[in-house]
């Protein structure tokens, strides 16, 4: 056997390093903790392919990950141009991790446009992959390079790899009937065949793949595989990569149980599924399509087997005005959105809310005002969810922390719905919809049980002892009314959107029984059961930083480097945000400092200051794109001190 040479360092930035060489010539095998790949191209190169594959494969072998597509709102933005980069950085590590990244460790840049848009993230010292076949004077010149950053020196201070990937793979596919535009398509198979040489990721689920992705197109299958084992190939022979990395998997970061990698919008659909599930009834999406909701729309409609109907309406105001008849014919009824949407769905949310019927409204909220910026994130849909109806009009509103997290919120919000009989809000955001986490397939006994039961008769006997059905007598817990369903024989009831009368829903228009019936309303909202909020505060601190939705990952994640430079400060996170937890203000009154980050300009901030009378401190970031931790760090740092 060959003697190895082996050493350990860490980096500055926490990063374990360990090296291991063999005499005679055998590349050496670099071990790291953790690594941050961006891949970098035109919307048409296949990046989020590319990174989809990457992220796979990774999770097979047992890391913890965290991703983060990125791609332009345009179909096909012109080629070539800043505005027309997608991207997909995926972080992945050996140990727990919260966030794609702060900054990428590896760039792989598939043109000029890719790398101008991208070089501003790397630190100092990262490696960069180029295509250099595409770095010509006009794709150059169309991005502002006056000269070829691959010869200028501007590259110095990075590890640059130049690499004619459209040559090596129209190499590679010579022996197949393919012209050379044809060829060129599969050049991201080749990148990510360097790539899972480099990082030593496993192969044999990327070739399964696209055996079943191509299999009605043998030559464009075979083209593929041959690109992705001609990269991998490639990194094996050539000099230019002397090192290859290993990520051992993350034994130690995961409770028992079995894993897969899931997106948000996976997960909220999957959510749906068991809710239903769970509820014994069926599960109705009324939904018009709208980025970045549709995916859920794609997934449910796969599902017929549970019990799932998907309808695809032709506008929003349909898709919900489906979904809540579908309420009330006794499904669990839901529509999906974004921002624009909810705006367009107002009216009806109203209607549910006097109709007092469940129905589950999700809104992956993104960038705007308007239509805005409909494939970058934001968490600006707050205050709409909480006021934006007319009159008095309450709802629960909740929030899922992580990607993998959007499973439990959909149970939740399920649960609320059905038990209160009312809309529920459910506000994930586009970070949250596209990003990817590993997650532990939950076992069936640890479902909750949903089981709603349907008025089946007569509930009230009125003065001459006639025994009638009252649609709005309520249950004295959760003043919830009964649920009946249509075609129920002696439970006809009046439905519509003018004001009920208590107890007998017969139309009103007396002004004591308006006031009864929002303030019932009202306290029906305020009395739902929802878990005290808990606080992480190891050292007794005097701050706390308060998060809501996807902010949860990057706020941990700079709390975590704090507590590591012995900076105290607590921690605490809101799910459910109407109502919110009943300690809340007892939590907020024990510090004297209350910081609020939040991915638009104070939204929940505004409403902890009208409600608890607090001083809390606004951090807020509407770049259309998630918090880096260190960013967040610093923030809370100067918090501290100040």
């Amino acid at each position: 056997m060959t003697s190895q040479v082996s050493r350990t360092t860490e980096q500055a930035d926490g990063t374990v390093v360990g090296e291991q060489r063999r005499p005679g010539g055998v590349k050496a095998v670099r071990r790291l903790d953790r690594v941050i790949i961006r891949f970098a191209g035109d919307s048409g190169d296949g990046m989020q392919l590319t990174g989809d594959r990457f992220t796979s494969e990774t999770a097979s072998f047992g890391n913890d990950l965290s991703t983060l597509p990125n791609f332009p709102a345009e179909i096909r933005a012109p080629a070539g141009t800043l505005p027309g980069v997608s991207s997909f950085q995926l972080h992945f590590a050996d140990h727990d991790i919260l966030t794609p990244g702060d900054a990428p460790n590896v760039l792989v840049a598939m043109n000029p446009a890719a790398l101008k848009a991208n070089i501003g993230d790397l630190p100092r010292g990262a490696e960069i992959i180029v295509n250099t076949d595409e770095f010509t004077r006009r794709a150059m010149q169309k991005v502002g390079y006056d000269a070829s950053p691959l010869e200028d020196g501007s590259l110095d201070g990075y590890s640059l790899h130049p690499v004619p990937l459209t040559t090596l793979t129209v190499e590679a596919l010579k022996e197949f009937d393919l012209t050379r535009k044809e060829a060129e398509r599969s050049k991201n198979m080749f990148a990510l065949g360097l790539l899972s040489w480099m990082y030593h990721r496993p192969t044999e689920g990327t070739e399964r793949f696209l055996k079943q992705k191509f299999a009605r197109k043998p030559e464009v299958m075979n083209a593929n595989l041959a690109a992705f084992r001609a990269g991998w190939n490639f990194g094996e022979t050539t000099e230019d990569f002397a090192v290859s990395y290993e990520i051992a998997p993350a034994s130690t970061a995961f409770p028992v149980g079995t894993y897969r990698n899931i997106s948000g919008n996976l997960a909220l659909a999957y959510g749906l599924v068991t809710a239903s599930r769970q509820a014994a009834l069926p599960l109705f999406l009324g939904s018009y399509p709208i980025t970045p909701a549709s995916d859920i729309l794609h997934e449910l409609s796969k599902h017929k087997n549970f019990g799932v109907r998907t309808f695809q309406a032709e506008d929003e105001i349909a898709g919900i005005g489906a979904a809540l008849g579908a309420a009330f014919g006794g499904s669990l009824a839901v529509t999906t959105t974004s921002g624009p949407g909810v705006a367009l769905k107002a009216e009806t949310v109203g209607l549910a809310v006097s109709l007092e019927l469940p129905l589950l409204v999700v809104d992956i909220q993104r960038g705007g005002p308007s239509t805005g910026l409909p494939t970058k994130t934001e968490q600006a849909d707050l205050l709409q969810a909480m006021y934006g109806r007319n009159g008095e009009a309450p709802v629960p509103v909740i929030a899922p922390m992580t990607p993998a997290d959007c499973f439990d919120a959909a149970l939740e919000a399920a649960r609320i719905a059905l038990t209160y009989r009312t809309p529920v809000m459910l506000l994930s955001d586009g970070y949250l919809a596209n990003g990817s986490e590993p997650w532990r397939i939950p076992d069936l006994t640890e479902l909750p049980d949903l089981r709603v039961e349907f008025a089946s008769g007569p509930n009230h006997t009125l003065d001459d002892g006639t025994e009638v059905f009252w649609p709005y007598k309520r249950d004295p817990q959760t003043l919830a009314r009964p649920w009946a369903i249509p075609g129920t024989p002696g439970l006809e009831h009046r439905i519509g959107g003018i004001e009920k009368q208590d107890g007998s829903g017969n139309i009103s228009y007396d002004p004591a029984n308006h006031d009864f019936m929002v303030r019932t309303r009202q306290a029906k909202i305020d009395g739902i059961d929802v878990p005290d909020i808990e606080v992480d505060d190891p050292d007794g601190a005097r701050t706390l930083v308060l998060g809501w939705g996807s902010t949860y990952g990057p706020i941990t994640a700079a709390v975590r480097r704090l507590r590591r430079a012995g900076e105290p400060i607590a921690q605490a996170h809101l799910r459910h945000l109407n109502p919110f937890p009943r300690n809340l203000g007892a939590v907020l009154g024990r510090y004297d400092k209350v910081v609020i980050p939040e991915m638009n300009l104070g939204q929940l901030a505004a409403l902890v200051r009208a409600k608890y009378l607090v001083d809390a401190h606004s951090y807020n970031q509407v770049n259309g794109m998630p918090f880096k931790a260190e960013q967040l760090a610093e923030a809370l740092r100067e918090a501290i001190h100040d």
